[in-house]
């Protein structure tokens, strides 16, 4: 590769300071719209719900900005290796986070219809999935942030359980609603909620995959869904 002036050199090294600063200011803002949204559903507070559906412009702004700003640096600059990496997991990060905060947004407004109504106590069943959700998320970043391919990589187990949760919920919601009465659609807006919080966490799982790429260069999808198929060719291995 041909030397770089240190004119030149400058300028890449902020463009790409910027650009890690936008993904985590925009990943604090999608964890920040998660935890308001589920804390309005729970503690009844519309104003939290109205917040999140209004700072998810925020999120979606970010989302451009990491785009374009990617796209520049891979015209402007040629990154290899790592760099190179870098720009595009950070671009793929952020089409995640973006997922995500549209969930925030999802959950408020069913949120948001809730509180029109009389308070259902199965609404304190989503706390417990949205602990394992947000953990997963918080981990996802903190491994994309470090370059921690093994924290990274072990997200997936860690979804696993929060499957778990989720389903155990589900059923539990699903019981109520073939009791019938009037809490009906409440527990069918729970089921949306939760199941916002199911995605929320394989939406996380993408990112620690994104973080695997960045540290090692291995695209651990690909070798997942690999084994997944030998062992349904195969139960016994």
């Amino acid at each position: 590769m041909e030397s770089k002036s240190p004119h030149i050199i400058r300028e890449f090294d902020a463009a790409f300071n910027s650009l890690g600063n936008t993904v985590s200011v925009m990943a604090g803002q999608t964890r920040l719209n998660l935890e308001r949204a589920v804390s309005g559903l729970m503690t009844r507070d519309l104003d939290l719900c109205r917040a999140v559906i209004a700072d998810d412009d925020d999120v979606d702004e970010a989302e451009r900005k990491i785009d374009a700003a990617g796209l520049d640096i891979l015209v402007r600059f040629h990154p290899v290796a790592t760099d190179l990496r870098k720009v595009i997991s950070s671009m793929k990060v952020a089409a995640a986070l973006e997922r995500i905060s549209d969930h925030a947004v999802n959950i408020s407004k069913r949120a948001k219809k809730m509180l029109q109504k009389q308070e259902v106590p199965e609404t304190q069943l989503i706390e417990p999935v949205y602990t394992i959700a947000d953990g997963i998320l918080k981990d996802a970043f903190l491994a994309y942030t470090d370059r921690n391919g093994s924290l990274g990589a072990s997200l997936r187990e860690r979804d696993l359980e929060l499957d778990r949760a989720h389903k155990r919920v589900i059923g539990t919601l699903s019981e109520r609603i073939e009791q019938g009465g009037d809490t009906t659609e409440a527990y069918l807006h729970l089921i949306f909620v939760v199941r916002s919080l199911e995605r929320v966490g394989d939406l996380a799982v993408n990112i620690g995959e994104d973080a695997v790429f960045l540290d090692r260069a291995e695209d651990i999808r690909y070798a997942r869904k690999r084994a997944a198929e030998i062992q349904d060719e195969d139960p016994d291995l």
